[in-house]
């Protein structure tokens, strides 16, 4: 039996006096659930990528999907929010019920479960406009169109993703003058401004540079208040930093999850033991 986890532990004691609030629940305390997924299965053609998953994933936290690459973490993201539908040959059996609602019963409209769902993807995707026009696009698209409304949209999504200071002088400069931080921090006060229930993260701190990264692990920190936040993350370190919840996938099955203190420091399945230890990756 394995028995240390020298990685984990390590990075995990030096981080818990500043984390021990996020794990006040205990194993056997009920979640409070905003998305349960119910014997979920995806395939693409004949190639079955995600078996049987059945998970809760509670409001106002952070869950971390980790699990070695091309075990379907990112699928799992995608199917949250319905961007699987833009795949062909995709085949989705099973419920995700959020908020009460199946967002896969045909009478669904997908513009509206999308909406709830902010997704800030692996590089950042700032649109071919103005930093002023890239926070207000999807607000008029959903109808916004007073201007002291959308000035007020602006300043307070782009000050809640940490960039206001930055930039409030040049609003109606190209986003693409922006650096990458910035941009990744535009495309997240973007998605915050048509006010999403659950922020969906795929990678999101991989293409940037350690500072604009942990910048970006801090916003995330802070806007679990208002949110509950899924990312899916190849980086231990960075779940061992700032989740609350952590699903361990492997070969398109959910092997554990869990608080993320006890998932780190006791997992109970060998293959959570492995992973954690660095057997695989």
């Amino acid at each position: 039996m394995i028995t240390t986890f020298p990685l984990v532990r390590s990075f995990f004691n030096v981080a818990s006096h500043v984390r021990e609030e996020a794990f006040a629940y205990t194993e056997n305390e009920t979640i409070d659930s905003e998305i349960k997924i119910s014997n979920l299965n995806v395939s693409i053609g004949s190639n079955h990528i995600l078996k049987n998953i059945n998970l809760e994933i509670p409001n106002n936290k952070i869950t971390c999907i980790i699990g070695p690459s091309g075990c379907g973490k990112s699928t799992l993201l995608k199917t949250i929010n319905r961007l699987i539908d833009d795949i062909d040959h995709v085949k989705v059996e099973g419920d995700i019920i959020i908020d009460g609602e199946n967002i896969y019963e045909k009478k669904v409209e997908v513009t509206h479960i999308r909406k709830k769902m902010g997704l800030l993807s692996q590089r950042p995707t700032p649109l071919p406009m103005s930093i002023f026009d890239n926070i207000t696009f999807g607000c008029k698209i959903h109808g916004v169109r007073n201007k002291k409304q959308l000035k007020q949209i602006v300043e307070e999504n782009l000050r809640a993703a940490g960039l206001w200071e930055e930039v409030k002088d040049r609003l109606h400069s190209p986003a693409s003058g922006l650096s990458i931080g910035q941009q990744q921090r535009l495309c997240l006060a973007r998605g915050l401004a048509i006010k999403p229930q659950f922020i969906l993260g795929d990678e999101s701190t991989s293409a940037l540079d350690p500072i604009s990264s942990h910048h970006i692990e801090d916003l995330f920190v802070k806007l679990k208040e208002k949110y509950g936040i899924v990312l899916v993350t190849h980086t231990l370190r960075q779940a061992l930093r700032i989740a609350d919840h952590v699903v361990f996938i492997y070969l398109g099955e959910v092997i554990e999850s869990g608080p993320a203190k006890e998932l780190f420091n006791n997992p109970k399945h060998e293959l959570t033991k492995q992973y954690l230890s660095g057997v695989f990756s």
